[in-house]
């Protein structure tokens, strides 16, 4: 998914496809023009209530984290001071953002969430995307301790990555050349 501080760089690369694409290859296509995947939740606060999830931020949940981890890190998630639970993005956006995880991880609406929740205030809404979080990452966290456990995996993986994306390129920067008479 592609948050709201890339879509510049989203637009610069659409622009440089389309020039490109005009100007060399005006029958046929070289470059596609990326478009952006969004999801219902383009933009995640972090844990700080602040910006953007994200790990160099610091306030986000790893996978690699333990549940009794990702129990604490929410524990400190920023709410607000009012007692009962409701969803309201622009007044409320720390508490609609806790929703919106728990909303993301059950499948249920934020609003039917906050309506549970009521008056339980922000540690019943804590203990509830705990609680959504840990069982939706369970089989996620099993399957990266089954392939932790091979350690070679990885450098396999990355050396196929490699080699695919090599031919890929090697594939595309002839075309490149064919198109521009080189």
């Amino acid at each position: 998914p592609v948050g709201k501080d890339q879509i510049p760089h989203l637009e610069m690369s659409r622009l440089i496809s389309r020039r490109f694409n005009k100007r060399f290859a005006p029958r046929k296509r070289v470059f596609p023009e990326p478009h952006p995947l969004l999801s219902q939740a383009p933009v995640i606060l972090g844990l700080d209530g602040n910006q953007k999830m994200s790990k160099s931020r610091n306030n986000a949940v790893m996978l690699g984290a333990s549940a009794d981890q990702t129990a604490k890190l929410i524990k400190k998630a920023k709410t607000d001071s009012e007692r009962h639970i409701t969803y309201d993005p622009t007044e409320r956006p720390e508490v609609a953002n806790l929703l919106l995880v728990t909303s993301l991880c059950t499948g249920r609406e934020p609003s039917e969430i906050a309506a549970e929740i009521g008056d339980g205030g922000a540690g019943q809404l804590k203990k509830t995307v705990t609680e959504a979080l840990n069982e939706y990452l369970k089989p996620l966290r099993a399957r990266r301790a089954e392939l932790a456990q091979d350690k070679g995996l990885v450098h396999r993986v990355l050396s196929s990555g490699i080699e695919t994306a090599r031919a890929e390129a090697i594939k595309t920067l002839d075309e490149v050349r064919a198109v521009m008479n080189m």
